[in-house]
């Protein structure tokens, strides 16, 4: 399971910036406005090796006894019982406030971990700008800025490094599958799970949210061992009310992360939501091989089967890599078809990709379209192999290989997947460009070339006067 990180303070102290910080992104609203953030942001962040869940949260008004103010406050309680580690954001700038101290008490109570970060501290001396937050009794506070990077790789590691080790890729592998089964609440994902498991194993009821927490189930079946989790249904941030629905979202993102494979269910019978494709991406970011189930697809007549394939198309155009099932988990359609699936990309997910193989695909893609020139040089590319799997990872080294455009990384991409017949997942490619040697060496001529540089000077002369 990944370290959950949330992110907590007053408003306008500078928690969403942070947040698209960590994580890479945009996903969060960023302005010069108090109240800004209301619902809560979840996206994944990785520091070197280590990946992690972080969730943006409204500001905290402790004081607020009703409206919105009071509902964000309520939501960012919510939130703090998911944390493993509690970020509480303050303002170097406008100092220690009465809020502060309040909120400095309730996280107390909670008895989770809580690492106290001074935001806004660019141009300031560390000692000076933290000094009064030492009365907060959190800990020695430490001084960041979320707008300019300063001392926040540094800060993540002190965080991570406070909780309990996880689980690494390598430490989790193991020799038999993994499959969440993820989607919107109410798409069939429990009735599924028991079609797969041939029992009514998990609670399957016509109604959403039935599934609060992910269920993992060891099985075998067709002599080969797998483990199912079943999840709680991913619905939009605003339709998520109750807070065990919003633990829920959390410990469906980290079964994705625990998973080997994702299987995403969604409905025949309505429209390929703006969710689903959220949902889609973050499996995509994660790197998990991934299989599609149309689910209740029994009883629809040709024109809707025409136009949810449409609808698929263009909505989860990115999801081309993975197969696509049209099945009906209730009657136990296309099940069969579905684990073979799940088999395909779990075995894509962990092959082993031999080096020279890796290299003479290299050379094979080369031949047939080179890299674009970058001015007057074009990026080399010498050997390619293997750097890690569950996604696979092809890490290739060159020169100036930093200049490879995105479009040709994704040809790459699609050349290695069609040459190891890697269906049904993701495919990372890492570029790694060789040192010069001589890049911070000046070079000292010779005596020899000392005296050949003056005799072409003096020839110079003679020639143009």
């Amino acid at each position: 399971m990944l370290p959950t990180l949330v992110l907590v303070g007053r408003p306008n102290v500078g928690k969403s910036t942070l947040f698209n910080r960590l994580t890479r992104s945009r996903d969060a609203l960023v302005a010069d406005l108090p109240g800004l953030t209301r619902d809560r942001h979840y996206g994944r962040g990785r520091i070197g090796e280590r990946p992690y869940l972080v969730v943006d949260t409204g500001g905290l008004e402790p004081v607020a006894k009703e409206g919105i103010l009071h509902e964000m406050a309520k939501q960012t309680r919510q939130a703090v019982d998911e944390a493993d580690m509690v970020l509480f954001i303050v303002d170097g700038r406008d100092g220690l406030t009465p809020h502060d101290h309040i909120i400095a008490t309730q996280l107390r109570k909670t008895g989770r971990p809580v690492l106290l970060l001074v935001n806004k501290a660019e141009g300031m001396q560390s000692a000076r700008v933290t000094a009064e937050f030492h009365e907060l009794g959190l800990g020695v506070p430490i001084p960041i800025s979320s707008a300019h990077g300063d001392n926040v790789a540094e800060m993540i590691e002190v965080a991570l490094d406070e909780l309990p080790a996880i689980e690494t890729e390598a430490e989790a592998k193991s020799d038999h599958p993994k499959l969440a089964i993820v989607g919107r609440p109410n798409v069939g994902k429990s009735t599924l799970v028991n079609a797969i498991l041939g029992e009514e194993r998990v609670i399957a009821f016509d109604q959403p949210g039935t599934t609060r927490d992910s269920i993992y189930i060891d099985f075998e079946r067709g002599g080969r061992q797998y483990t199912i989790i079943d999840t709680a249904g991913v619905r939009r941030r605003g339709k998520v009310d109750e807070a065990v629905e919003k633990f829920s979202v959390v410990k469906t993102l980290q079964a994705i992360e625990d998973a080997n494979v994702v299987v995403l269910v969604v409905d025949a019978r309505d429209q390929i939501t703006e969710q689903d494709a959220h949902l889609a991406d973050f499996v995509l970011q994660a790197g998990r091989a991934l299989v599609l189930a149309v689910n209740k697809w029994d009883g629809l007549d040709e024109y809707k089967r025409d136009t949810t394939k449409r609808d698929l198309e263009r909505k989860l155009h990115f999801l081309s890599f993975a197969k696509h099932h049209f099945i009906s988990a209730l009657n136990g359609t296309g099940v069969d078809a579905l684990l073979q699936s799940v088999n395909q990309a779990y075995a894509a997910a962990m092959a082993k990709l031999p080096t020279p193989q890796l290299t003479r695909v290299l050379e094979e893609a080369i031949q047939k379209q080179q890299p674009p020139r970058v001015g007057s040089f074009r990026p080399k590319m010498r050997y390619a192999h293997q750097g890690g799997s569950n996604p696979p990872l092809i890490i290739i080294h060159g020169s100036a290989l930093d200049k490879v455009p995105d479009s040709y990384s994704r040809y790459l991409e699609r050349t290695f997947c069609d040459a190891f017949k890697l269906q049904g997942t993701p495919l990372r490619i890492e570029f790694k460009s060789g040192k010069n040697p001589f890049a911070d060496k000046k070079h000292v001529l010779t005596e020899s070339e000392l005296r050949a540089a003056h005799r072409a000077r003096i020839r110079g002369r003679k020639l143009y006067g």
